[in-house]
């Protein structure tokens, strides 16, 4: 019987793990695959950094056997629960370090009784994650690795950044204090020289980045709950105004089983509709999630808010009209 991918390389590395030498033939019938697809697994082992050697000598492969961790003690919903996100979750979420993570997931994997191991194989194969849509970032690690030696060693980098803001390419010293993933990007946070302030920059719009040796003393104190307050997402205005929504019966239960935001109060009306109140930090992050919800909802406070979403949709009725 032909084994599962995940199923089938978790064999490899315990094949080759044994002490043994084992030839691409024998690994082959062991998991009913071809000596193609053999060699395309051990291509995605060395991808992920696992040490496996060819032996000239007896035209085997093996892996050291020191080379894993220790059995670890997980019961059936830890063990599970962390495959589920190194194997079904890698690829679908923007995470640095995918296949450290995937190596790591392994390594458990390989030391669980046989019992869990078996458990977790046959569950995961029914369980699937679809993708949220992301911005991709093919240089995610080796920013986020800068970024984070900045951080903990206190140390200023030099940003060569595309701004939408601006509109433009800027330069900047940055004190970085936090890496935070928002809305399907990350983000690094801190002070910046050029605006003498403190600011956000998503990731994948760095176009140079340099560690510098110059230290920063400040940022001790930084707090990014209390930097983000009741911003809606992440950019706080510095004005808190309170929300008022109604939305239709059509999408009155989608909104009421969400928690969009910390101060969310919701209340149905007896035809079924929905009033949604929220003190939140500024308008313009949560007047687009409003327009996403087109003619289901209605703003009933404040009137700033009213009048912006109007103005937008007047705008868009008007750049989609036909003729």
């Amino acid at each position: 019987m032909k084994l599962g991918r995940v199923s089938r390389i978790m064999q490899l590395l315990t094949t080759m793990q044994s002490g043994h030498n084992y030839s691409v033939d024998d690994l082959a019938k062991q998991a009913g695959v071809s000596r193609r697809t053999v060699f395309r697994d051990l291509k995605e082992l060395q991808a992920i950094g696992v040490p496996y050697r060819f032996s000239t000598k007896t035209g085997g492969y093996n892996i050291d056997p020191g080379f894993f961790l220790p059995p670890i003690d997980l019961n059936l919903p830890e063990a599970l629960s962390l495959l589920l996100l190194v194997h079904k979750g890698r690829n679908h979420l923007l995470l640095p370090f995918k296949n450290s993570a995937l190596l790591a997931g392994l390594k458990v994997e390989n030391n669980l009784p046989p019992k869990i191991r078996d458990y977790c194989n046959m569950s995961l194969r029914h369980i699937s994650i679809r993708p949220d849509a992301y911005a991709p970032m093919d240089s995610l690690d080796k920013a986020f690795v800068k970024l984070q030696e900045a951080i903990r060693k206190k140390r200023n980098v030099a940003l060569g950044y595309h701004s939408l803001y601006e509109g433009s390419q800027i330069t900047t010293t940055l004190s970085p204090y936090h890496l935070m993933y928002n809305n399907r990007a990350w983000y690094v946070i801190g002070e910046s020289s050029m605006h003498k302030s403190i600011r956000t920059f998503n990731l994948g719009r760095i176009r140079q980045l340099e560690v510098l040796k110059k230290c920063f003393i400040d940022g001790n104190d930084f707090d990014i709950h209390e930097y983000l307050g009741r911003a809606w997402s992440m950019i706080p205005e510095g004005k808190i105004y309170h929300v008022k929504l109604r939305f239709s019966p059509k999408v009155a239960q989608n909104v009421a089983e969400v928690q969009w935001h910390g101060t969310q109060k919701t209340m149905f009306n007896e035809d079924g509709s929905l009033v949604a109140e929220f003190r939140v930090d500024g308008l313009g992050e949560i007047s687009w999630w409003i327009l996403g919800y087109g003619d289901q909802v209605e703003v009933l406070a404040p009137a700033a808010l009213r009048k912006r979403v109007a103005k937008t949709a007047r705008r868009m009725v008007e750049l989609n009209k036909t003729d």
